[in-house]
């Protein structure tokens, strides 16, 4: 039987503890408000990510973070933190399973703009899954 590779069991992985964190949201949402809990969700991550980081890598590499490097990871820290905004106002005001998986169309406008802005190559294979993934998306949640 074939290994699995590291890096698909953390996407595995990933994808079980996302799944966790949205059912964790939707009880937490209840009472409160979505931006009050989007804030206090990234502080709670942001404080686990710098023991996660000290703890397993120290604090070497920040040094060698160029500006460049620096300006695209605070774009992704600002695009990810209106992407939770967002996501806990849809959760707040929607079903749970219909959020979630529009929310995961975000593979689409991933493969659409890693076209356009990393130029890489769309494929055959790339167009027909996205085709797949925009019915799927379609029949789950209409």
């Amino acid at each position: 039987m074939a290994r699995l590779e590291d890096w698909v069991i953390y996407a595995l992985l990933d994808a079980l503890v996302a799944a966790l964190a949205t059912i964790f949201a939707k009880i937490g949402l209840q009472h409160v408000d979505s931006v009050t809990a989007t804030a206090l969700r990234s502080i709670v991550m942001m404080v686990f990510a710098v023991v996660v980081m000290l703890t397993f890598r120290g604090t070497g590499f920040v040094s060698s973070i160029t500006s460049r490097e620096a300006f695209f990871i605070v774009l992704s820290g600002v695009a990810g933190g209106a992407s939770w905004v967002l996501y806990f106002l849809a959760l707040q005001k929607g079903e749970t399973t219909p959020v979630a998986i529009i929310d995961k169309s975000s593979l689409l406008f991933m493969i659409a703009l890693s076209v356009i802005i990393l130029h890489e190559q769309l494929t055959l294979k790339k167009i027909v899954a996205s085709a797949f993934m925009i019915v799927a998306i379609y029949l789950l949640v209409f």
